[in-house]
């Protein structure tokens, strides 16, 4: 069987970064087509010149190519808002299958390493953010020991490496991954916070993440998470612990105060990483573009198989 037909809706760094990656590194999917809105992209001009079917009509000028027949997988790299049409249009075709890389969060949070043979079979999952992706595979491997209370992560990128897609959409990022950390990561409450750092030149990605969980054997959650970083570092090669895990035990006379759940004692855990990117359409600085679009390659390549 041959490659599985992709078209990737969203010409913008996302897009571009995902386009580069899949002709590249992918063993399962084939690029057919990129889709905008501008006929003047960047993202457009180089699917072109590669040889790939492009439009400037959105998912009507998708669905009206010769292409459309055989694409079978489709990338959303545009916004939360544009999601929900793009979906609506693409949802009677039975045999198509969406990979949501905006935080609209019509199918359910997808992390990989996490909860990826779960939800396989559904035809439109969501890819949660860049942040997302880099830290609620940490919660996760906490919650596999330890009840998580809460878990918090602040997720710092370099603003060049920010398209206007992802800047019309901070709210959703919050709002998006907070959510993934409880459903996915298995934290009874979740917060996501995001930094567009200007700093030049420009720093890799960087994250950090909190949880609070009960009282468990501290090695044991150290080396749950350097299995889980471990796992993501075979589809994301850039990503890496930058310090080692730090604990602190919070005793129960002097619990802190967690808006939501109220006061909480445990084990306090601290977790600082890094992204680096492989710089296959930005510099190496843009790894919260890595890590989402690698994220959803690894998740096609997966899906390619169910054909």
């Amino acid at each position: 069987m041959g490659k599985i037909k992709v078209a990737i809706i969203g010409p913008g760094n996302i897009g571009t970064d995902l386009m580069i990656k899949i002709m590249r590194l992918s063993d399962q999917l084939e690029m057919s087509a990129m889709v905008g809105i501008d006929p003047n992209s960047d993202g457009l001009a180089r699917a072109k010149k590669w040889g790939f079917a492009t439009t400037h009509e959105g998912i009507t000028g998708l669905i009206a190519m010769p292409e459309w027949n055989e694409i079978k997988i489709i990338f959303d790299a545009t916004s939360a808002k544009a999601h929900h049409y793009n979906w609506s249009k693409i949802e009677p075709f039975a045999d198509k299958r969406i990979i949501d890389l905006t935080p609209a969060a019509i199918g359910p949070y997808l992390v990989p390493p996490v909860n990826l043979e779960q939800n396989l079979d559904l035809r439109n999952v969501n890819m949660v953010t860049c942040g997302g992706q880099a830290t609620i595979p940490i919660v996760a491997a906490v919650s596999k020991i330890a009840k998580v209370h809460y878990g918090e992560i602040v997720a710092s990128i370099a603003s060049k490496s920010a398209g206007p897609g992802t800047r019309a959409n901070i709210d959703e990022f919050t709002e998006t991954t907070a959510s993934a950390i409880e459903k996915v990561g298995g934290a009874s409450k979740g917060k996501a916070i995001i930094v567009l750092n200007p700093a030049e030149p420009p720093l890799v990605m960087r994250d950090t993440v909190f949880t609070l969980s009960e009282l468990a054997d501290q090695e044991a959650i150290r080396k749950s998470i350097h299995e889980m970083v471990a796992t993501v570092q075979s589809y994301v090669p850039g990503y890496s612990l930058h310090q080692e895990v730090q604990f602190e035990i919070i005793p129960e006379d002097q619990p802190v105060f967690i808006e939501g759940i109220g006061y909480q004692s445990g084990l306090k855990t601290m977790v600082l990483l890094k992204v680096k990117g492989a710089g296959h359409y930005l510099p190496e600085y843009a790894g919260n573009l890595d890590i989402m679009t690698s994220a959803a390659m690894a998740t096609g390549d997966k899906m390619a198989l169910l054909y």
